[in-house]
Parts: C-alpha cells; structure tokens; sequence
C-alpha cells in the first residue's frame, strides 16, 4: 500500500529564524501516520537536518543541475543536497518551467541524475488556465509525464505532483471531479509505462491551494496520495491540519 506523503515547498522563503516552525513542526509530529517531506532553501537544508536529525521528517531540495559537478556557477548539485541531508528533491515545479524556461526534456535528465544519487524525485506537471479552458488538460500532462519521467524511474524513487498553475497560490482550486480525472490519468499512464508493479507504487500528490479548509475533500479523492503544499507549509500551525486531515485518510 502506498504510504500517504504530505509534501512542503517553501519557495524562495525563510530565513534560519524560520527554522523554530520546522522544529514546532518536529514536535506536533514525533509519530505520524504518513510521510512528511520539506523542502526548505537550499541555505537552509545543513542547519535543518542538524535540527528533524533522526526524526520522522525527511528534507529535500527545490532543484538540481543535470550534471553532478562541473562550472555551472550559482548551481546546486544533486550529490551536494545528499550531502546536505536531502533525501528527495522536487524538479519541474511551474514556477521553473515558466521563469527559468525549463522544458520536459531537461527535468528528465535532472531527475536521472537525481535518481542516480539516491534522491527521491517529486516531478510537477500541470496545465495553464487557457489549456484547461481548451480541454486540453489530459493532453499537456500526458506529454509532461512521458517527457519528464526518466526510465529510471520506481515507486521508491518517483513521486509525481499534480499541480494545475492556475491554482498555485491564486486560492483556485479544481472540483473533485477534475482532480480525479487526472489522477486517474497518470496512473493509468505509469501503470501502461512501468507495469503494475511501479505503476501502482508511485505516489501522485496533488498541489495548488490546499490548505486546512480543503484537504479532507481533496485526500478523498480517487488516486491522490497527498500534497504537495506551498504557502500553508511555511508555519507548524497551517500546515499541521493539513497533514492531519491526510492522516484522516489513510
């Protein structure tokens, strides 16, 4: 069975006075019933670890490069966040497609890499409000997941997150009904890729909006495994009720 994941993106946000909600965080959570991953700056991912240490919250980071060293100055590595105390690492969230121009292609290649290092990928797809509009929807994510997911790819190592962009952090949220019929899309898409076997292992988060007021209809929804949270991640008391509503589910 799939082991339910609550997911925190913080974004280009929090300084080291920002980590007293990671370890506020800690506390309300010393025995969860699901995962718990946050991906924190990356300035922050050292001093984070020192402070979950053998804790149930995992870290990860908010990207990687292709490559594993070289001249890429201002870049971070996929070897360099396992050093930092990364276990996962989310790639082609919308906010890099659109601002740094990333292409499917590449975050394939970066998610290879990342798999390599033994760092669980969580790879977004998601669809803009004039290609929802289109009802082109199913089409945008089936060729996002093909491009982006590497041959690499298990249950163990691939987590994919529904994230519509029209819904990130607008305070828009699709229906139930819209949700699972993408859910249920790539599930069917990795179950035909990868077999049964991986197809039914991978975890399908689902992100735009959710927050305490949303999430117990969202986790009851056919083939969502979790969230992946942006701005409700940010404070132990936001983001507690949503893993908590997600503990309700399992």
């Amino acid at each position: 069975m799939r082991r339910k994941l609550a997911a925190g993106n913080w974004k280009m946000n929090g300084t080291k006075a920002a980590l007293s909600e990671l370890e506020a965080l800690r506390d309300a959570h010393p025995d969860p019933a699901v995962d718990i991953l946050i991906c924190p700056p990356a300035t922050l991912l050292s001093p984070a670890q020192s402070l979950v240490g053998n804790s149930p919250i995992a870290l990860g980071g908010q990207d990687c490069h292709a490559k594993t060293d070289g001249a890429h100055t201002g870049d971070i590595s996929a070897p360099m966040l396992v050093d930092a105390g990364a276990t996962a690492v989310i790639l082609g969230h919308s906010e890099r497609r659109e601002d740094h121009e990333e292409e499917s292609h590449d975050i394939r290649i970066k998610a290879r890499t990342a798999q390599a290092a033994g760092l669980m990928t969580v790879i977004c797809l998601g669809e803009s409000l004039d290609q929802r509009e289109a009802q082109d929807t199913l089409d945008i994510i089936g060729a996002q997941l093909s491009l982006s997911v590497p041959d690499s790819s298990t249950g163990l190592n691939l987590v994919v997150a529904y994230e519509p962009i029209w819904a990130i952090g607008t305070g828009l949220t699709p229906t139930p009904d819209q949700i699972g019929e993408v859910h249920d899309f790539i599930r069917s898409r990795l179950e035909r890729r990868f077999g049964p076997g991986v197809g039914r292992s991978v975890r399908l988060l689902y992100g735009g909006s959710v927050k305490a007021a949303n999430a117990e209809e969202i986790f009851a929804i056919s083939n969502v495994d979790g969230a992946l949270v942006g701005g409700a991640s940010l404070t132990e008391a936001q983001f507690s009720p949503i893993i908590k509503a997600l503990e309700a589910a399992v």
